[in-house]
């Protein structure tokens, strides 16, 4: 497969690049981030993907996390996927929260997504092996971390392949989609009326039905304006009540910016190397 180097920058002794690939999973030409850290000139380091959010690209993360000092000193490299196809010919909504921007993670399997929407398969297999082909990382210490609609791409994923993520974090994660206006939505048009196909799609339902076999992090603004939204009282008792190993943290005064993403960064890109080691 064909991958282009739309960018390189120095960062923080390692390098941060932007790539373009014709992506056989959506049909659509992708673009990703990826930062290596001054390690990865030795050989290979473990990779910490993280998945953005409603609106986002590859570049919001990349630009506007702070994570690049943290995975230089902790070794690891990042992935900074799209957070939907994108282009002439793909389908899209005039609401912020549908279409392109707006691709939850899942394989649509209802029209008119269902030709391009299939970020489950691109992010879960296509992408890991691209990166793992031509950039020098540990495809057997891989972790996944993300950001609200990121976050529950992150903990779904992770609960579904527990095999082949070895650490999982989230911020801020739409935690009960299924039973929120940010959720209930989107797939109902990519997925369907069938609620039971949303079920794999439901970290409040994964942790209810499996768990996660290590250990959690999230953290959660108590400010955040969204959190009628995003339900983390659900997700929190779902792990309570199986007895999820982990931490729920709830960060006082904080909202769901990026500032929020910004201030605890470090303690999950060090909390992600240190079970990736």
């Amino acid at each position: 497969m064909t991958l282009e180097t739309v960018s390189e920058n120095r960062s923080f002794g390692g390098i941060q690049g932007v790539y373009r690939h014709k992506s056989q999973a959506t049909g659509t030409d992708m673009t990703f981030a990826v930062y290596l850290p001054p390690d990865a000139q030795a050989g290979k380091v473990p990779v910490l993907w993280y998945l953005s959010g409603l609106t986002c690209t590859h570049e919001n993360a990349m630009t506007k996390a702070g994570a690049q000092q943290f995975a230089a000193e902790a070794g690891i490299a990042l992935v900074f996927p799209d957070t939907s196809p994108r282009g002439e010919g793909v389908a899209n909504d005039d609401a912020y929260d549908l279409g392109q921007g707006a691709g939850f993670y899942v394989n649509a399997t209802q029209d008119p997504w269902a030709p391009h929407f299939r970020m489950w398969d691109y992010v879960v297999e296509e992408l890991p092996a691209l990166v793992c082909d031509n950039f020098p990382v540990d495809a057997q210490a891989q972790g996944i971390t993300g950001h609200s609609m990121g976050g529950h791409g992150a903990l779904t994923i992770a609960m579904t392949h527990p095999d082949r993520y070895r650490s999982v974090s989230a911020f801020a994660p739409i935690a009960n989609p299924s039973d929120s206006d940010w959720g209930r939505k989107q797939l109902t048009a990519y997925l369907g009326e069938d609620r039971a196909s949303w079920a794999p799609h439901d970290s409040t339902l994964l942790m209810a039905q499996r768990g996660y076999p290590g250990e959690v992090l999230i953290d959660q603004g108590a400010s955040d304006q969204f959190l009628d939204l995003l339900k983390p009282e659900t997700l929190a008792q779902a792990m309570m009540a199986r007895r999820q190993p982990g931490w729920f943290r709830m960060q006082p005064g904080y909202d769901h910016s990026y500032f929020f993403v910004n201030s605890f960064i470090g303690d999950h890109v060090f909390w992600h190397a240190e079970r990736l080691a």
